[in-house]
């Protein structure tokens, strides 16, 4: 594997052009797919038009702030029986930290805790917007919106307006996992439907808070299943434009359910499909990002060879899922090694994508 790998990466696409289409027909998707030299070189092709070499990362800090949870997700690797509740000093102490460390975003998500309400959500947005207002807050993914509308009993539209007047300046595209019903029933069969992830993801577009887009790939879903999940981030990115970047989460099999029946992708699989995502996305969203917390630093790196254009952020605490040989946080030295390792030009950002 890491042979091929390599070999691939070997090859040039200086010499080789093509032209700006939008490659949305999912036969000529399949074909590709079959074709790794082909696939490498076309995204590449297009991760040039789109970003030239820059590769991008943010100065960020994850605060994860309960672990309390009633959902039934088989992934996951974060609930526990340990529950805990962060205080706002505890919140507020590692804001601080993050900031000294030259931080611009605090990523915001915990567990679907059963007694925590909307105005609960609201308070940890407006604690941290009132001692750190330049800190752009990116939080709660649509099932946690979900979660916090049906407890309170509030329209998912206004609970996404009283978010965002409290702070809210981004959210997540997480729990989105495979945006396909038949394999979400087998995987985390009380999240959320695909339809109502949709209208959540576009309601806030609506509103003006751009979210990430995601795919957990490499468990119990198709090469089709794949595909559909891609065609539906790129119709919803024609109609809001709303998405900043595709981030792509290879299945962690670890101290799971889901692991003991899926092991994973492999390597190519891995870097084939964050070439996948270049070509059928192109170009409606031009940010792929490669996860380091999932990959492994070598591998994320070895991706900006696959049509990658970002490594995502430093983190700082990252607790949810991350590839057991990592660990919680990166430096931004270390970040700007791996682009630059691979011939790139390392450019810091903010969460929106601008020159931070």
């Amino acid at each position: 594997m890491k042979i091929l790998m390599i070999s691939l990466v070997s090859e040039t696409v200086e010499t080789v052009t093509f032209p700006a289409k939008s490659y949305s027909d999912q036969g000529e998707l399949k074909k590709i797919w079959q074709q790794p030299l082909r696939l490498f070189r076309l995204a590449n092709a297009l991760r040039q038009k789109s970003c030239r070499d820059d590769v991008s990362f943010v100065i960020n800090r994850n605060i994860n702030f309960t672990n309390e949870c009633t959902g039934t997700c088989k992934f996951c690797s974060f609930k526990h029986n340990n529950i805990y509740f962060l205080t706002a000093e505890q919140i507020l102490e590692r804001t601080g930290e993050a900031e000294r460390l030259g931080a611009t975003e605090i990523c915001l998500q915990g567990g679907l805790a059963p007694k925590m309400h909307l105005e609960d959500y609201c308070q940890i947005l407006e604690l941290i917007h009132r001692d750190f207002p330049r800190m752009h807050l990116h939080a709660y993914s649509p099932m946690e919106v979900l979660h916090m509308s049906q407890n309170s009993q509030v329209e998912v539209n206004e609970t996404l307006r009283e978010l965002k007047s409290s702070g809210l300046g981004s959210m997540p595209g997480t729990a989105a996992e495979i945006l396909v019903d038949s394999v979400r029933q087998k995987i985390c069969p009380d999240k959320l439907k695909t339809e109502k992830w949709r209208q959540i993801i576009m309601a806030a577009h609506m509103l003006g808070i751009p979210t990430t887009s995601t795919m957990l790939f490499g468990h119990v879903e198709s090469l089709e299943d794949r595909l559909r999940h891609l065609q539906i981030l790129k119709e919803i990115q024609y109609e809001t434009g709303g998405f900043t970047e595709m981030v792509l989460l290879p299945f962690i099999a670890d101290n799971n359910m889901l692991g003991k029946i899926a092991r994973g992708a492999d390597l190519l699989d891995r870097l084939k499909m964050h070439a996948l995502a270049r070509v059928a996305l192109y170009p409606n969203i031009t940010n792929i990002q490669a996860s380091w917390t999932k990959l492994g630093r070598e591998a994320a790196a070895a991706a900006l060879d696959w049509g990658a254009n970002d490594l995502g952020g430093t983190l700082m605490d990252e607790g949810i899922a991350r590839n057991s040989r990592e660990a919680p946080s990166i430096s931004a030295e270390e970040l700007s090694e791996l682009i630059e390792g691979r011939g790139k030009r390392a450019v810091q950002r903010t969460t929106l994508y601008e020159r931070a």
